[in-house]
């Protein structure tokens, strides 16, 4: 019947006797079928606009910083200020295993970088080379600090992209000099971020310097502001939160139930938390647009009803000519199918179109996202309208099997 020429001109024929029925019928579909891969190419783009969020970065790290004590402890009253130094890194290293780096770093905002006549206001970062294993940068010229330039003490530094159009504008500033503060410091790179977490402020506006380097020039001694910390395959950063907090408070003399005094940022967590949201709407989805579908599908077996009996003297007459139960039952669901399909496949055209312009939206905004879906799931949409599409002919084709010749010769 697929090449029966025939068959395909009654097809359209019947569907084309009232077209306002078969066209809103068909509309059902459509609409149903679009929703559908809408919504669900909608939550991928949903998703992947939160994890830009988290690009480049760890999503298996945490942050640990000071904050005032709000319990008192062995004669200490509470707001007691305390901070982190550099020997709790060594009693962290030792203690918790499940830790696979531990970075430290220190700020300084507010500093005046200048060259030449050009100035501009910027964050100071301290910071160690295994820095960027956290916040992964990218280097548009030069390089990123390494161990010589820490071990060393140098004073070297990597500009922030728009601290660096700020002085230079599109000069090349690499190994040009600037002055950060009251210290000139060669510029051995320049960076922009890929991330849009912040520590401390934009990388676009900040200046690294070695911690070592700025530990001297702004007298930190050995305090440190923040630790980040990555973890071993197979841990999470809530696998070793207490342990480490019960390392710094006990170094500190901080009591054991204070809870505000350790400042634990899990961005594990977070970004666990955002897939989670991401998963709920994803089914959200499913649900709105399946339901949206079935209302077609049902509106299609409710046409074809409408339709056999409109047939029926035309069902009796092809029986008594000889016609098969077979041949009527393959008929109306021929029609089924080619109304659902048909309108369904225009219904994932539509979509797909949406979703196209929304990605192109987003992409100029500076926000590319993907708003589509995968050919695989367009694949298992289609297959759902037309195995719905002829299940919905199916109950009012069987019916016709079950009209007699002579009664149906017989109906007005």
């Amino acid at each position: 019947m697929l090449f029966d020429i025939e068959n395909w001109k009654e097809i359209i024929a019947t569907l084309g006797r009232n077209k306002t029925r078969t066209f809103l019928t068909s509309f059902g579909i459509f609409w149903g079928t679009a929703m559908l891969a809408m919504l669900w190419g909608g939550g991928h783009g949903l998703l992947d606009l939160m994890s830009s969020n988290f690009k480049g970065f760890a999503t298996n790290s945490c942050f640990m910083a000071a904050s005032n004590t709000s319990m008192p402890y062995h004669g200490y009253g509470k707001g007691r200020a305390w901070q982190i130094d550099y020997s709790d890194i060594d009693r962290i290293r030792e203690r918790i295993h499940g830790i696979k780096l531990i970075t430290p770093v220190i700020f300084h905002y507010n500093s005046n970088v200048a060259a030449s006549t050009q100035h501009s206001s910027a964050t100071v970062k301290g910071v160690e080379p295994e820095y960027p294993k956290v916040e992964s940068p990218i280097i548009t010229s030069g390089r990123f600090l390494n161990k010589s330039d820490a071990m060393q003490n140098r004073k070297v530094c990597v500009l922030g992209k728009h601290v660096c159009s700020n002085i230079f504008g599109t000069e090349n500033s690499v190994g040009k000099f600037i002055k950060l503060d009251d210290e000139y410091y060669k510029i051995v790179g320049v960076v922009t971020q890929t991330t849009k977490i912040q520590i401390g402020g934009k990388m676009d506006d900040c200046v690294f310097i070695p911690l070592s380097t700025m530990q001297i020039a702004y007298n930190y001694g050995n305090r440190i502001d923040l630790l980040c910390a990555t973890m071993r395959r197979g841990v999470q950063p809530a696998d070793i939160k207490d342990d480490t907090e019960a390392v710094l408070r006990t170094a500190h003399d901080i009591n054991p139930e204070d809870e505000q005094a350790i400042m634990f940022i899990d961005i594990g967590a977070m970004f666990k938390m955002v897939n989670n949201i991401f998963i709920g709407i994803r089914l959200l989805a499913l649900l709105v647009g399946a339901g949206t579908l079935m209302a077609g599908i049902i509106g299609v077996g409710n046409i074809m009803f409408v339709i056999i009996k409109e047939r029926t003297q035309e069902i009796g007459i092809r029986r008594a000519i000889g016609a098969k139960p077979r041949d009527i039952m393959v008929q109306i669901l021929s029609e089924s199918m080619v109304m659902t399909t048909a309108a369904g496949l225009l219904g994932l055209c539509f979509a797909v179109l949406i979703l196209a312009a929304v990605e192109a939206i987003t992409e100029m905004n500076g926000t590319p996202a993907a708003f589509q879906i995968s050919f695989n799931e367009a694949v298992s949409i289609t297959f759902t309208f037309i195995v719905l599409g002829t299940a919905a002919g199916l109950l009012p084709a069987w019916r016709t099997m079950k009209i007699k010749p002579i009664e149906a010769l017989q109906d007005d």
